[in-house]
């Protein structure tokens, strides 16, 4: 057992049958088959230029697809496995193989003491694809493998497409053998006792996690399981990803998200504020000329137009101005806000420039992916579309830049912000105000969009409605036949028959928008309303053993395809165990 009383507390807490055991920086997943003792180690890379396509990824066989561990005779050996942060332990009738990352590229595999034992694995390190006329075999990533020990056997067989390896190491004390997966051939050194690698990876963890702030006791075993998936999800630079920045799940999300890195920022405040700067410079880095900041990046590519279900231009809601505030009240920088303060200006412009086709100065979505809110019913009756939602984004953050224009020292330039933020409502309430309704409607060729949804609601956030619109709005929200009933919020009213609690954004919780509102009901001044929601929140969360990307409203369970470990449940639950423990 570790010293670290925090990797202590998440014994056991990762499960590896779902949730890739890897380490910070590093793209190298390690997984058990739910139905047998077997491991299967994928890449967190997209590799397009080897697999075009914009999910095939997800589709990918593993690069090493069986892994097992054997003794002298070539066996595989059954285990019990207990899991840490740091470190996987696999108890079998030898004694106890232990594996850790000795670097971000490398997994070091500790073999019980005594003993001549090894590991087996077959690896498809050349992918083959037939064309027309032939065929081809493209390089995937080289693999090395070595031991401080005496080598017993070493033995390759090829079968299935793959190559079949068989390592033994002869008995002895401490010994390792290094797993490599690079592009390349540079190895740095020679495989080291594994009593290091894992004293120094549980160093590692024990320092991330001591840097967090403490919160009350209740919210502790899901609060150092959230920053764990915070690192767990977090990658080293490469390609087009500058810096250091995570992914919302390096299984289903491959890249670094606009509208997530956002939200990532709101917790690695709390813990390396310079690693919460560089989520929003990985995504400013790729700002394209005419001021779009695109919707995704990766190693190789930046995402700004997709052909599904339509072709055109793709971003995320603009929060990043928003997000920089948020960041800035935990540690201010006026360096940074300097930094970005030209770029975040040029985002907001491009909006309006090229998002406005009636120039009434309401902006449209002409993806239905540049909402976030991918499968909403709201994009059922086509696109453009007009909606609170955006027009809301863009007030807070026409808000958020008035602020940083201020803590500039140009305050005719925020003047200038507040006017327009305050004029966007001004247009919202004459064109999206249904006073039948009562609450705002998402237009499509101006005709209303017969969808209720919380996206309806999102003016609240503004701060700058009459009263009689709040109220309104308020009893929507508040109404348990609609968004406030036990799990809370579905993102489409339960009243509508569009309502569906199992698909992505047709009924769903999703953490991110509950953080949204509770942020709009502390605006206007609803506190008690906002500690409702955000324990409600913080409860939805706790009552599941991970991190999911969204829950069933009616259940509050996650969804199958619902993705584990996900970055910005974990971020918005950190961020609001934190402000729950700061009120109690």
């Amino acid at each position: 057992m570790p010293e670290s009383p925090y990797l202590q507390q998440l014994e056991n807490r990762i499960d590896i049958a779902h949730v890739p055991f890897s380490d910070r920086g590093s793209r190298l997943l390690v997984f058990r088959y739910p139905d047998r003792e077997r491991l299967y180690i994928k890449l967190a890379e997209r590799l397009t230029e080897l697999e075009p396509g914009l999910d095939t990824y997800r589709f990918r066989p593993p690069y090493i697809p069986d892994f097992c561990f054997i003794d002298e005779e070539g066996m595989a050996l059954s285990y019990r496995l207990t899991t840490y942060p740091h470190l996987l332990v696999f108890e079998t009738r030898l004694g106890s193989f232990r594996l850790a990352f000795h670097r971000r590229d490398t997994l070091a595999i500790g073999l019980p003491a005594g003993v001549a034992a090894g590991i087996r694995f077959r690896a498809s390190t050349q992918m083959w694809q037939e064309e027309e006329r032939g065929g081809k075999l493209m390089a995937v990533r080289n693999l090395a493998y070595r031991t401080n020990g005496e080598v017993v056997r070493n033995e390759l067989s090829y079968e299935h497409k793959a190559y079949m390896i068989e390592f033994i190491a002869a008995p002895g004390e401490d010994l390792a053998i290094h797993l490599s997966v690079r592009d390349d051939l540079r190895l740095a050194g020679d495989p080291v006792p594994f009593s290091e690698t894992e004293a120094t990876a549980e160093r590692r963890w024990h320092s991330w996690f001591s840097r967090v702030p403490i919160v009350a006791e209740p919210y502790r075993d899901h609060y150092y399981y959230a920053w764990w998936v915070m690192s767990n999800n977090l990658v080293e630079p490469a390609g087009r990803v500058a810096h250091e920045a995570m992914m919302p799940s390096k299984v289903q999300y491959v890249g670094i998200w606009n509208w997530d890195a956002c939200f990532h920022a709101l917790a690695f405040r709390h813990a390396d504020p310079e690693l919460a700067r560089n989520q929003l410079r990985t995504m400013l880095d790729c700002q394209l000329p005419d001021g779009m900041i695109p919707d995704a990046v990766h190693d190789e590519e930046v995402i700004a137009n997709i052909e599904f279900p339509m072709r055109a231009e793709v971003t995320k809601p603009p929060i990043m101005a928003w997000a920089a505030l948020k960041l800035d009240e935990t540690d201010p920088d006026p360096e940074f806000l300097q930094e970005i303060y030209v770029p975040l200006v040029r985002w907001n412009a491009w909006w309006f420039s090229m998002n406005d086709d009636d120039a009434d100065g309401l902006v449209q979505y002409n993806h239905p992916y540049s909402s976030g809110l991918d499968d909403s019913p709201l994009w059922d009756y086509g696109m453009p579309v007009e909606s609170p939602d955006l027009n809301t984004y863009l007030c807070v953050q026409m808000g958020s830049l008035a602020m940083m224009a201020e803590a500039l020292g140009m305050q005719n330039e925020a003047d200038m912000w507040r006017r327009r933020a305050a004029a966007i409502v001004r247009r919202m309430i004459e064109d999206f105000w249904d006073e039948e309704a009562g609450f705002f409607r998402a237009l499509r060729d101006e005709q209303p969009i017969p969808v209720c949804t919380p996206f309806n609601l999102y003016p609240l956030w503004t701060g700058q409605l009459p009263d009689t619109i709040c109220q309104r709005l308020l009893n929507h929200l508040t109404d348990p036949q609609k968004f406030w009933g036990g799990v809370t919020i579905p993102t489409v009213a339960r009243d509508d028959p569009h309502h569906d609690p199992e698909t992505m954004w047709r009924g769903p919780v999703w953490a991110n928008i509950n953080y949204i509102f509770v942020e709009a009901l502390r605006q206007i001044g609803e506190l008690e309303l906002a500690r409702e929601l955000r324990d409600k929140t913080l409860r939805l969360i706790m009552d599941q053993p991970g991190m999911y990307e969204y829950y069933n409203s009616e259940t509050g369970e996650p969804p199958t395809i619902a993705a584990h470990a996900f970055g910005w449940t974990a971020a918005v639950f950190i961020d609001l165990a934190i402000q729950a423990s700061i009120e109690t």
